[in-house]
């Protein structure tokens, strides 16, 4: 028997979040450029925050960035704590790397090609997956099963 999926608000985000982006990017095309555009996002914004941080770092050494990320991530990184900084910055250049490693990884994906008939495939199994959930077969089946009205009186 499959586990219940989790009901905390955030996993039901992340749910709702990943039905969408199937829902609206129902082919591999779509599917490519959406993972390299979310790719690419975080990579522009992680790499201007750590280049802004740094610059405001009164004698930045990078030496004790590069000793803090042997050191363990746990904890918060106040503001005030030179040493939660110093651990911020490192782990900052840890996820840059990472995410260089995934681009160069992630430009395999676009050298595959499929014919139409593979993306319609795609778009069906979208369907299946992630099904529209204003959709009216969708919102009677949620009426039925949790005895819920379709929609707010």
């Amino acid at each position: 028997m499959p586990e219940e999926p989790c009901q905390c608000p955030d996993c039901q985000r992340f749910y709702r979040e990943h039905d969408r982006l199937i829902r609206e990017n129902p082919t591999l095309r779509q599917q490519q450029e959406l993972s390299w555009a979310a790719l690419q996002s975080f990579r522009t914004l992680a790499g201007r925050v750590l280049e802004d941080l740094q610059k405001t770092q009164p004698d930045a050494d990078p030496a004790l960035a590069t000793a803090a990320s042997g050191a363990a991530t746990s904890g918060s990184a106040d503001s005030g704590d030179p040493d939660a900084m110093a651990q911020a910055l490192a782990d900052l250049e840890n996820i840059n790397a990472h995410l260089f490693s995934i681009e160069a990884l992630m430009e395999r994906i676009f050298d595959v090609r499929v014919p139409e008939a593979v993306e319609q495939k795609f778009r069906e199994l979208a369907g299946e997956l992630a099904p529209d959930p204003l959709n009216a077969d969708r919102l009677r089946l949620n009426r039925l099963l949790h005895q819920t009205p379709d929609l707010p009186g």
